[in-house]
């Protein structure tokens, strides 16, 4: 595949799947223009397709202010912690017919005001479903984002594990965020239903100064055990446990953060 950025021009092998990443040192990063063009034209096996050049947006983010979200349980509903529920949850629905979190649109819109923050999703679903998270997003009026997820490895023998097993990989892209912006502060919104706490304690303790706040929906409630644990680590000042958005939203107002 061949990329071009300005009078830059890349080649790239994709994998099986299609699926490529290259990251692209722009020369002019200052620039007053937040949204520019990459173009893209797939050059092999010249005897299988006709290809055209295809163009794509990319906006650049310089905001002092960011919102970092989980996906499953915290926006979408998923069941991650009942396999049964989230098995048939993948197998049954599509982007149209599953449902937020409620009330979870106008809580991210406030948290960015109203789209002028950017807000990044990281989640350790695969990237086989990125169409219909993007899709979701788009019918259910929830702020987009770039969305950052788990690399390819979903089909109908093992669709019930995705967002499952090792949460290193939603750490990481967390970690990347932090150090790709290093001067954007960050809220972080997830769950209590799997590890969002706990790798949102390691981010405040490796980014001292950085998080404003963080944000835990209580899929079920915090054992008084977990909760000691994670005030060991860190201060939960601007720790805030809820179970609606609505009641996150009035957190978030009384506190100042929107």
């Amino acid at each position: 595949m061949e990329i071009h950025l300005h009078d830059q021009k890349f080649q790239v092998r994709t994998d099986e799947e299609g699926v490529f990443e290259k990251q692209i040192e722009v020369k002019n990063p200052y620039s007053a223009d937040r949204l520019e063009h990459v173009n893209f034209k797939v050059l092999e096996p010249v005897e299988k397709i006709n290809s055209t050049w295809v163009t794509r947006e990319v906006q650049r983010f310089n905001e002092r202010q960011g919102v970092i979200s989980d996906i499953d349980d915290t926006v979408l509903i998923s069941h991650s912690t009942d396999i049964g529920k989230k098995f048939w949850l993948s197998i049954s629905k599509n982007a149209y017919t599953r449902r937020p979190l409620p009330g979870v649109s106008e809580f991210y819109k406030e948290l960015t005001r109203h789209k002028e923050d950017p807000i990044f999703y990281v989640s350790s679903s695969d990237w086989s479903i990125y169409d219909l998270i993007r899709d979701f997003m788009r019918y259910r009026h929830i702020p987009m984002g770039p969305t950052l997820l788990k690399d390819k490895h979903l089909n109908l023998r093992n669709i019930w594990k995705s967002g499952h097993g090792n949460h290193d990989h939603k750490k990481d892209k967390i970690e990347f965020l932090f150090r790709f912006f290093p001067d954007m502060h960050f809220i972080l919104v997830g769950d209590s239903g799997q590890e969002d706490p706990e790798i949102y304690t390691e981010i405040i303790k490796k980014f001292p100064g950085r998080v404003t706040a963080v944000f835990i929906r209580l899929v079920n409630e915090l054992d008084p055990e977990r909760k000691q644990k994670l005030e060991s680590q860190v201060s939960l000042e601007n720790f805030f446990f809820f179970k609606t958005s609505k009641e996150a939203l009035e957190l978030a107002k009384q506190n100042q953060f929107i």
